[in-house]
């Protein structure tokens, strides 16, 4: 007979299981931003690499047709001096190509172009990149600056004039196209007003000015870059102004606000420590993001104003179908974009580790 006793038996501890190191690996935040970050660039160079070829001519038609109707050669001399000048043959299949330029991406080698033998595509970009860094990336500061400003003054004196004449301002200024609104800055300080020599503001330097730490090279830097800024100024301000006054509105009517201000702190104190930190927080991540566009400058406007920075000769490169050139700078474009998003999502989970935990259940 089997006894009570021996029915009931002690239940055994729970032990929980222990998840797996691929498992663990897997489940980590950090992990998956940086794998998502990779593939996301894998992507967007394989995209790249085949739309470019898409595009109607070739740079070694461009190059023959070029040869025909400024010097008159025939075809098959212009196509022999093509095939002798470059080294790249375009007849390969595209499969075979794109191994080939993986293959030299992981070495660390962009390439040279192709309608300027000798020059390498990172000596392009080393030679351009710095000119649209320092253009925009002063912009960006500036623009982001005087929007948080303006628009918390906006949120204190809401529903006041001064917060209806900067609305209509911020919408008006973020609604205008960049290169319009170059555009008339060209026509009305430079052709008809004649407050501005926008001739001499052409390139990046004056001829005989070299790059140094001296106050005629930034001088002469800022001169040459002061529509671009002021052109990208005017055209982002309005989204910082107008974010920042929502934001800044959602701050004031929080809890701790109401409370910081019943114990009699100064109204400074209260708009520095209390309401203007927490109002910007969501308008850094925002700025984290911008900064990857930094690199990518805008074509149109550095086009438009014969700014020589990375756009114009991303530009030069599209219109003459220099392909090596077009995937080094969308490269960079691409990884700059790329990584400033994975670097927002870093610092906000570290501001917010909420984020975080949401993200791993």
């Amino acid at each position: 007979m089997t006894t009570t006793a021996e029915l009931i038996r002690p239940e055994e501890p729970y032990v929980p299981r222990q998840e797996g190191a691929l498992l663990r690996l897997f489940r980590s935040y950090y992990l998956r931003k940086v794998f998502k970050a990779l593939f996301t660039a894998y992507v967007v160079i394989t995209l790249t690499f085949f739309l470019i070829r898409l595009l109607p001519s070739n740079p070694i038609e461009f190059y023959i047709q070029d040869l025909m109707v400024q010097y008159g050669i025939p075809y098959h001399e212009a196509k022999d001096q093509a095939a002798a000048l470059f080294a790249i043959d375009l007849d390969k299949p595209l499969a075979l190509q794109y191994v080939e330029y993986m293959g030299n991406l992981l070495r660390g080698d962009l390439g040279t172009s192709i309608l300027s033998p000798g020059q390498s595509v990172a000596s392009f970009i080393k030679r351009f990149l710095p000119w649209t860094i320092f253009s925009v990336g002063t912009a960006l500061i500036l623009s982001f600056t005087i929007g948080v400003l303006l628009g918390l003054l906006m949120a204190y004196r809401r529903e006041s004039l001064l917060d209806h004449a900067l609305t209509v301002v911020a919408s008006v200024l973020s609604s205008i196209p960049n290169y319009l609104l170059g555009i008339l800055l060209i026509v009305w300080l430079g052709v008809q007003w004649k407050l501005i020599p926008v001739s001499q503001m052409r390139g990046s330097l004056s001829p005989g000015v070299q790059p140094e730490l001296s106050f005629t090279f930034l001088k002469d830097a800022l001169f040459h870059a002061a529509l671009p800024i002021a052109t990208y100024v005017l055209t982002t301000m309005g989204n910082w102004m107008l974010t920042m006054k929502s934001s800044t509105i959602a701050v004031l009517e929080e809890d701790y606000v109401t409370v910081a201000r019943a114990k009699g702190l100064p109204d400074f104190r209260i708009t520095t420590a209390y309401v203007g930190r927490n109002a910007a927080l969501p308008l850094f991540t925002l700025l984290t993001i911008s900064i990857g566009f930094v690199v990518g400058g805008s074509v149109l406007i550095e086009g438009l104003f014969q700014y020589q920075g990375i756009g114009y000769i991303l530009l030069q490169s599209v219109n003459r179908r220099d392909y090596t050139v077009m995937q080094g700078v969308f490269l960079i474009i691409t990884l700059s974009v790329i990584f400033a998003n994975f670097f927002a999502d870093i610092f906000y989970s570290w501001l917010d580790p909420r984020i975080k935990l949401g993200a791993q259940e």
